[in-house]
């Protein structure tokens, strides 16, 4: 049997000390499976006193983890401190820089410095895995890299953080508000104490950019992608969209157009009867759509200590399985010095149209003049409907205009033409209908 594969852990909380427990319970197996024992042989954390309900007693400890990943004796590195700077990012070039392999779920990290630090590795022949990093327990990142040799990818998309979608499960199972499911998953644990970072979208948008990078050869572009969270959804969006056949969910979409890729996160109205829409509470689904294979959707746990720390495990047995002298695969599926400068696409229709929610004044002219300026922006509508229940007074009605395919910016325009005439008594609501199987 080959030498043991020993590896040094920096960060011990939940994923961490979840991470520690699988190797531990799972030894025998993964020895078998592996052709060679995993040993936690260092760890490193903020409090060596704490009790994490682990056995360390084995392992040497390290207060600093880059003193962990430059010293240790270790073959694999494994980060799981969190954060795009500072110790991470700092501990994660130490071990590359020292020729050890890296083991990391830090989605941020990845999609600021996920290039240079790939070029890294690769210049270094190891290895750079992060499945933990998109969907928790999903295999997407291999799936892409591996599984899909020769196949063409057109479109990914998919529900990349389970908070928004347990908010948006719950508020359309019970009738309750943003603001309440908000709390309940905060008390849960499936919400931060500040959950900016999930329901703003920019944990989704993390995500999603680097599988854009592996979908189609480019370099990481997170700071262009469309934003836009689920903090505005109301009860009023909730029931019409299921009037209209509709479930929304927070979407991370990328694909591949004539004029470049277009990458956007936003909340995202799908039909009822798709498969993405039967993904519920905090369940991720990650969907591929390919020139061979068609569309493949992946759909598990995206979060949490187990499903984490079951990818952490998979990547680290990954790197047990190879040999001396093995030719690495690149980190994200092209070589880092060959992906392409992000192209971002050009505005152009959207194929699935838009939804848009207005509570305007009841007087007489209004409908004349909303549907005036949609005509003026070319707009064409396939449904309107009028309700007078849900407004924010008694002599207020609520416009819901469902759009043929058309562009963001007209449909922005002829809104904002429809509040600069005055008609409008709160704020509008637009969200994409997007095409999904």
């Amino acid at each position: 049997m080959a030498e043991s594969l020993r590896v040094g852990i920096a960060g011990l909380g939940t994923v961490g000390a979840s991470v520690v427990r699988v190797l531990h319970d799972k030894a025998a197996e993964l020895t078998r499976q592996c052709g060679r024992e995993i040993v936690v042989a260092a760890v490193s954390a903020r409090d060596p006193r704490r009790d994490r309900g682990v056995d360390l007693s084995g392992a040497e400890w390290f207060d600093d983890p880059v003193k962990l990943a430059e010293k240790a004796n270790i073959d694999v590195f494994v980060e799981l401190i969190g954060g795009d700077e500072g110790p991470a990012r700092a501990c994660v070039k130490a071990a590359l820089a020292a020729g050890r392999h890296v083991v990391t779920a830090n989605k941020a990290l990845l999609a600021k410095h996920g290039v240079a630090l790939a070029e890294v590795a690769e210049g270094r022949g190891v290895l750079l895995n992060y499945e933990a990093a998109v969907a928790g327990g999903i295999p997407v990142i291999k799936t892409m890299r591996e599984a899909m040799a020769g196949n063409t990818v057109s479109r990914v998309f998919g529900i990349l953080n389970g908070t928004c979608n347990y908010i948006l499960t719950r508020m359309e199972a019970e009738g309750l508000t943003f603001e309440e499911c908000l709390k309940d998953a905060q008390r849960l644990g499936y919400a931060e104490a500040d959950p900016t970072f999930d329901i703003e979208g920019n944990d989704t948008a993390h995500k999603l950019a680097i599988l854009t990078s592996l979908a189609f050869g480019s370099r990481i572009a997170a700071d262009d992608i469309y934003l836009e969270g689920i903090s505005n959804i109301t009860q009023a969006d909730i029931r019409a969209a299921g009037e209209l056949g509709y479930r929304i969910k927070l979407l991370g979409v990328a694909q591949r157009t004539e004029s470049g890729i277009e990458q956007r996160v936003h909340p995202t109205m799908v039909p009822t009867a798709s498969v993405i829409a039967q993904v519920h509470g905090v369940t991720n689904a990650v969907a591929i759509e390919t020139d061979i294979l068609g569309e493949l959707l992946l759909s598990g746990p995206g979060a949490g200590g187990n499903a984490t720390a079951s990818a952490v495990v998979g990547d680290i047995a990954d790197i047990a399985k190879s040999r001396p002298g093995f030719q690495h695969g690149p980190v994200f599926g092209w070589p880092a010095k060959e992906l392409q400068p992000y192209k971002k696409a050009r505005m152009r229709s959207h194929a699935g149209g838009y939804f848009i929610r207005l509570t305007v004044h009841d007087r007489v002219g209004v409908f004349a003049a909303v549907a005036r300026r949609m005509a003026e922006n070319e707009i064409s509508l396939e449904s309107i409907v009028q309700h007078s229940n849900g407004s924010v007074a008694p002599d207020c009605k609520t416009v819901i205009l469902v759009t043929h395919e058309t562009t963001e910016a007209a449909v922005r325009k002829a809104v904002e033409g429809v509040t600069k005439d005055g008609h409008l008594a709160d704020k509008p609501q637009v969200i994409r209908i997007e095409r999904a199987g």
